[in-house]
């Protein structure tokens, strides 16, 4: 990959719903963050290191890497300079649906080395960007899906479902609730019975950031849909609470991978193309 450091596309399918595509060149580590999707990626050039339930691995080109919704990780380049890799976003119905599978597939490791499927990916990712023929992208993921699930999927609870508590919970609630202008540590400590140590590192112990850089990436999650929705990235960034535009297109980059702008573009784009 060469030229833009990522490119972010939206592609619709033909049975209905949307898939989001990134394709990156990274040179520095995401923060942590979360998605309300599945990730599911591959590397094309170099070797990435995750963070992810409390551990690091390590996904190199023949290796599937595969993230569940709401789980806290980083990643970024394990050896200097970079690493390429693809990666898409299905909702957690869109994996069901297309896998046929009874539920929510869940998965012990982010990291499944399995070079057939990595290269899978890669190639459905490739067409689906260049706009492949709608029936064959759908059997092309459908037969990725289905068969990720079938090789890797498990029965078990995720950490997530394991590990959130009460104290995450209403932390979370309230941050979410005045994005614009978050109470105070102090104040949510008291409301929660707790010390502010206490509920820092409960809270970090629980959801795997503190509670501010959770705030960050909350945001960032709010802004995407407002940038979705048409508004300008000033705005969004008025409305979420960051600073001033600056701040957010900071925040933007560390978790996205890309400008509030280009991701702006990219969804306006997608909807002029399927017209």
């Amino acid at each position: 990959m060469s030229g833009e450091r990522a490119v972010w596309r939206r592609v619709t399918l033909p049975a209905g719903g949307v898939l989001d595509l990134l394709h990156a060149r990274l040179t520095a580590p995401y923060a942590p963050h979360m998605h309300d999707v599945y990730s599911l990626g591959a590397a094309t050039e170099g070797l990435e290191v995750i963070g992810y339930r409390g551990e690091l691995y390590h996904a190199d080109t023949n290796s599937v890497v595969i993230l569940e919704p709401g789980e806290p990780h980083t990643g970024g380049p394990a050896e200097p300079p970079s690493f390429v890799y693809r990666a898409m976003y299905p909702a957690p119905d869109l994996l069901a649906e297309l896998s046929g599978y009874p539920g929510t597939p869940r998965f012990r490791t982010p990291v499944i080395p399995d070079p057939v499927l990595a290269a899978e990916l890669i190639r459905a990712h490739a067409e689906l960007s260049r706009g492949a023929d709608p029936l064959a992208a759908e059997t092309r993921l459908a037969w990725l899906f289905g068969e990720l699930v079938r090789r890797h999927a498990t029965p078990q609870l995720s950490g997530l479902q394991v590990r959130r508590s009460r104290v995450a919970k209403v932390v979370m609630a309230q941050l979410a609730g005045q994005l614009a202008c978050p109470p105070g540590l102090a104040q949510i400590a008291a409301e929660a019975g707790l010390s502010r140590y206490q509920l820092v590192r409960s809270f970090r112990a629980e959801v795997g950031m503190p509670p501010y850089a959770w705030l960050a990436q909350h945001r960032v999650a709010r802004a995407r849909v407002l940038l979705e929705q048409g508004c300008r990235p000033a705005e969004a960034a008025t409305l979420t609470g960051f600073a001033d535009q600056a701040h957010l297109t900071r925040w933007f980059r560390r978790v996205v991978g890309v400008t509030p702008g280009a991701y702006r573009n990219s969804i306006q784009d997608s909807r002029v193309a399927c017209r």
